[in-house]
């Protein structure tokens, strides 16, 4: 007799969390609809359009086994450099406000940094699977090949995202990666002298900005980077900049601000802020609904990176854990990174709010990511004979 047998389940729990941010986003894309008429003419029409293509790619996805995918990760991962390099060379690159972030077919553009996140996590999961199968000693060697393959695999994409430029997506590269790291099976000494390195540069770059505010941000406009130094002199000194970068983190604050406990009620906005249907939704949704309404959404990521944490930690196949910790590392920075510059906690980078945020790809490639969570938590393999506190 089989030893085991598998248990095909859907997540309830995951998807009931996902419907609910995703109807939030109809919902709230509806309200500026109506308020602004022909400023979002239709948007919502467009979000229930792509989450039920994205749905149709998540039953797809499901319906083969995820271990399946370690033979498409280099295929991937290719092809996800070829997207991002082709973007200086294809005739399809489309270039916007200083950033060569799309291929444009028609009226419909596509945003291949999206796509290339989850290729990028379904190749780390990959290599460090197939790494591990291969070494039994865990030494010094075996930490430094790991890590080298790591970054090998990251940098190329960092770098190809960077220079569009898209600081705020090749950031969440840099997430995907340090979280892969810290469970890689990489020794922990490593790991902290590795990030220990990583935040005393970081600190130090810090401190010689408060020491030499005006030399440091001379020397980021000298480079291709030079709209970071808007970003970075709006962040630190909004109010001197009101009119021209810092108008959006001012605009937004002060949306956030009136918003209060409660909120002003569904359809009532006074504050007029520039992308609020994508970059700037949460500020939408805090003005309607205040400070209960934001902490709503808060709560369900928080229950959705909880979940898919739950998932990783209960699979028993590691290319499966990898995948869902990858993820993780994908959602969590977009979503302090969105929630942060709304609240002028961070500087401003243009990542979307996960699953509330407009935008066809996004959704897509997101709804693809829980896809693949929700592979490796319907076919998880329980056995028979194993006790039910282990």
């Amino acid at each position: 007799m089989d030893n085991q047998k598998q248990k095909q389940r859907l997540d309830t729990f995951l998807v009931t969390t996902i419907f609910l941010l995703v109807a939030i986003s109809i919902y709230t894309l509806y309200t500026l609809d109506q308020h602004y008429e022909k400023v979002y003419d239709g948007y919502y029409l467009d979000q229930i359009k792509w989450f039920v293509v994205s749905s149709i790619g998540v039953a797809t996805i499901m319906f083969i086994d995820f271990d399946r995918y370690r033979k498409f990760a280099w295929p991937l991962y290719i092809l996800g450099i070829f997207m991002l390099a082709g973007l200086h060379f294809l005739p399809w690159g489309y270039e916007n406000n200083g950033a060569l972030r799309w291929y444009q077919f028609g009226s419909t553009t596509l945003q291949p940094s999206e796509f290339v996140k989850v290729f990028l996590v379904v190749a780390l999961a990959h290599v460090i699977t197939s790494h591990n199968e291969k070494w039994q000693s865990k030494d010094l060697n075996y930490d430094l090949v790991l890590l080298g393959k790591i970054l090998g695999l990251s940098l190329p994409v960092f770098v190809l995202i960077a220079i569009q430029p898209d600081i705020g997506s090749s950031l969440v590269i840099a997430s995907i990666a340090a979280f892969l790291i810290i469970i890689s099976g990489i020794r922990w000494r490593t790991v902290i002298t590795l990030f220990g390195s990583v935040f005393v540069i970081i600190a130090t770059l810090v401190i010689i900005y408060f020491a030499n505010p005006d030399g440091v941000i001379e020397f980021i406009e000298d480079t291709p980077f030079d709209h970071v130094a808007d970003r970075i002199q709006a962040w630190d000194n909004p109010h001197l900049y009101q009119d021209s970068s810092a108008m959006q983190a001012i605009k937004s604050m002060m949306a956030i601000g009136s918003g209060q406990l409660s909120g002003k009620g569904s359809m009532q906005y006074q504050v007029w802020i520039p992308e609020r249907h994508t970059d700037m939704i949460f500020t939408a949704i805090a003005e309607q609904f205040g400070f209960v309404g934001s902490s709503v959404i808060i709560v369900l990521f928080f229950l959705m990176i909880y979940r898919i944490i739950q998932i990783a930690l209960e699979c028993k196949e590691p290319f499966g854990t990898y995948l869902c910790v990858g993820i993780v590392g994908m959602f969590t920075y977009q979503i302090f990174q969105n929630i942060g510059m709304s609240i002028q906690l961070l500087p401003l980078t243009g990542l979307p709010l996960p699953f509330l945020s407009y935008g066809g790809t996004s959704l897509l490639v997101y709804m693809a990511a829980i896809g693949l969570v929700l592979n490796v938590r319907s076919r998880q393999k329980t056995f028979m004979f194993e006790s039910n506190d282990d």
